[in-house]
C-alpha cells in the first residue's frame, strides 16, 4: 500500500516525524498576507453581494444573519480541509489537483467543469451588469436607462454592446492579462473600498429614507403568506453559498505566501470583513426597498429609491458598484482561464510559461465572454440554478469529499504500517488531523448541502412550473 499524497512519514525506529503541512512550503514570492486578505475579499464579495438584499427578503433578518454567519464558518472549514490535505513537495498545486489525488482523473475533470460553469456565468453577469448601469437594459418587465443615456440621451454610443465591448477591451483586458495574482492586490484593495463605499451609500440612502418615514423597520422573520410552501425559505441558501464561493482561488494565492499559516489567516480575516459585508448591503438593502427590494439591487437604485434623494446618489451607488465588479472580474477570469486551461491542455507546461497559450486563450475566453453577455439580457434563473449545483459542490461537497477520503485512506495506511511491526502512532494522529470531528464534520457539510440544495432546486421547478417568481428571483411583488 503506498502513502496518501501529503501526509508525511510514519516514523518507524530512529525515524523522525514529519509534519504533513510544513508551516514554510510551496515556492512563497515574498506576498503579504495584507495583499491575499485583499485578494481573497475581492474573490468572495465578487461572487454574490448583488442578491444579499434580496435573500435577506426571502428569509428576513435575523435568519438570514445567521444562515451568513453559518456559510461563512462553513467556508473557513471546507478551505482549512483543502489547505490541510494539500501537497507542495510536488510543485505547486491546484484545487484540481487534490480532487484528482483524491478521486482520480474523473473528479479532477468534475471540479474543473464545476468552475469553469460558476466562473463564466458569473463572469457574464458582471459584464451584463456592467452593461446596464452604464447603458441601460432592454428585458421585458425590467427596463431602466444606464447613466451614460442619462447623461447623454440615447447615442449610438452608448449602446449596451459597444459599451461592454469598449469596457472588455481597454478596461478589462489589461487586468486579465497580469499572470501573477499577487500584482492585482492593488486593484483587489481598491475593490473593496468601493464596496465599502456602495454599503456607506446604501446606509446613508437608508437612515434618511427611515428619519423622514419613507420606509420602516424590515421585517425579523420570514413572511410566509408571501411564499407558496415553507420550502421556498431555501432558495436563498444557494445565494448566500455563491456569495461565499471563492475555493478556486485558494491555492493561486496560498502559492505566493511563504506559510500555510498566514493563508489560514487572510481567510479568516477575509471571512469576517466580508460577512460584515453582506450583512450590512443586505439589511440597508432590505430596509430602503422592503419587500419591493428586487434580485438585482442595482435596478432598485435605478428606479429610485424613494427616499427623496437626489437620483446623483443612486448613480453613486450604481456606479460605485459597476467598478468594484470591474475590479474583481480579473481574480475570477484567472481561475476560469486555469481551470479551461486544465481541461483542454493537460499534462502541457504551465499556462504562465506559455505565452502563446496565455494570450490566445485570454482572447478566447473575453471573446465568448463578451457574446454571451451580449446575446443574453438575464442570466438569473441560470445563476440561481448554478448556486443550487456547482457553487455548492466548489464550496462545501468536494471539499468535504476530500476530507473523508484522505482520513479514511490514512487510517488505512496507518493500520497497514502498524501491522509490519512499525512501533509509530501515525503522523495525522500527531498533528490532530485525522479526528473524528473532522470526518464528522467533513459528513455535515455534504449533507447539509446536498439536502439544501436539492430542496432549493425542487422548488425553483415548482415556482418555474406554476409561472410564480418568487423568493430570491428577479421580481418583487
Amino acid at each position: 500500500m503506498t502513502p496518501p499524497a501529503s501526509t508525511g512519514k510514519c516514523a518507524g525506529a530512529g525515524e523522525v516525524e514529519e509534519p504533513l503541512l510544513p508551516e514554510f512550503s510551496g515556492s512563497g514570492h515574498g506576498a503579504s498576507v495584507c495583499g491575499a486578505v485583499f485578494n481573497v475579499s475581492t474573490s468572495i464579495i465578487g461572487a454574490g453581494i448583488m442578491s444579499i438584499p434580496a435573500a435577506m427578503r426571502v428569509l428576513g433578518v435575523l435568519p438570514a444573519l445567521l444562515l451568513i454567519a453559518a456559510v461563512a464558518a462553513l467556508s473557513d472549514s471546507s478551505v482549512d480541509f483543502m489547505l490541510r490535505y494539500t501537497g507542495w513537495d510536488s510543485g505547486p498545486p491546484s484545487y484540481a489537483g487534490i480532487m484528482g489525488d483524491a478521486f482520480g482523473r474523473a473528479g479532477a475533470k468534475a471540479l474543473n467543469v464545476c468552475i469553469a460553469f460558476t466562473t463564466t456565468g458569473t463572469l457574464v453577469v458582471y459584464l451584463i451588469i456592467i452593461g446596464d448601469v452604464l447603458s441601460g437594459s432592454a428585458g421585458a418587465g425590467d427596463e431602466h436607462a444606464g447613466v451614460l443615456q442619462e447623461l447623454f440621451g440615447a447615442q449610438w454610443w452608448t449602446a449596451r454592446e459597444l459599451v461592454i465591448l469598449v469596457t472588455a477591451v481597454v478596461v478589462l483586458l489589461p487586468l486579465v492579462l497580469r499572470r501573477r495574482v499577487d500584482s492585482l492586490k492593488f486593484t483587489s484593495a481598491v475593490s473593496i473600498l468601493l464596496a465599502v463605499v456602495f454599503m456607506l451609500i446604501s446606509l446613508g440612502i437608508a437612515v434618511y429614507a427611515l428619519f423622514t418615514g419613507t420606509t420602516k423597520m424590515p421585517r425579523m422573520l420570514p413572511d410566509f403568506s408571501r411564499l407558496s410552501s415553507p420550502f421556498e425559505l431555501f432558495t436563498a441558501v444557494p445565494i448566500v453559498v455563491v456569495a461565499f464561493t471563492f475555493h478556486f482561488n485558494v491555492h493561486p494565492i496560498r502559492a505566493e505566501l511563504s506559510k500555510t499559516s498566514d493563508m489560514k489567516a487572510a481567510v479568516r480575516i477575509s471571512l469576517v470583513l466580508c460577512a460584515a459585508i453582506y450583512a450590512a448591503v443586505g439589511f440597508f438593502g432590505f430596509l430602503l426597498f422592503g419587500d419591493a427590494t428586487m434580485a438585482d439591487v442595482l435596478a432598485n437604485f435605478d428606479r429610485s429609491s424613494g427616499a427623496g434623494v437626489p437620483q446623483a446618489l443612486n448613480d453613486a451607488a450604481r456606479l460605485s458598484y459597476a467598478l468594484h465588479l470591474v475590479l474583481v472580474f480579473p481574480l475570477l477570469h484567472f481561475s476560469l482561464r486555469v481551470n479551461v486551461d486544465e481541461l483542454l491542455f493537460p499534462g502541457r507546461r504551465p499556462l504562465g510559461t506559455d505565452t502563446r497559450r496565455f494570450v490566445a486563450l485570454t482572447a478566447v475566453l473575453m471573446a465568448v465572454l463578451y457574446a454571451l453577455a451580449s446575446a443574453i439580457p438575464s442570466i438569473w434563473t441560470l445563476f440561481e440554478y448554478s448556486g443550487s449545483t456547482f457553487a455548492v459542490c466548489i464550496s462545501l461537497i468536494f471539499p468535504g469529499a476530500i476530507a473523508r477520503h484522505q482520513i479514511t485512506t490514512m487510517a488505512s495506511y496507518n493500520s497497514h504500517r502498524l501491522t509490519l511491526g512499525y512501533n509509530c502512532q501515525f503522523v495525522m494522529d500527531a498533528h490532530g488531523i485525522a479526528k473524528k470531528k473532522d470526518k464528522a464534520l467533513a459528513a455535515t457539510m455534504i449533507a447539509l448541502a446536498v439536502i439544501t440544495s436539492s430542496i432549493a432546486i425542487a422548488s425553483n421547478v415548482m415556482s418555474s412550473i406554476s409561472g410564480k417568481v418568487e423568493g430570491g428571483h428577479a421580481a418583487a411583488r
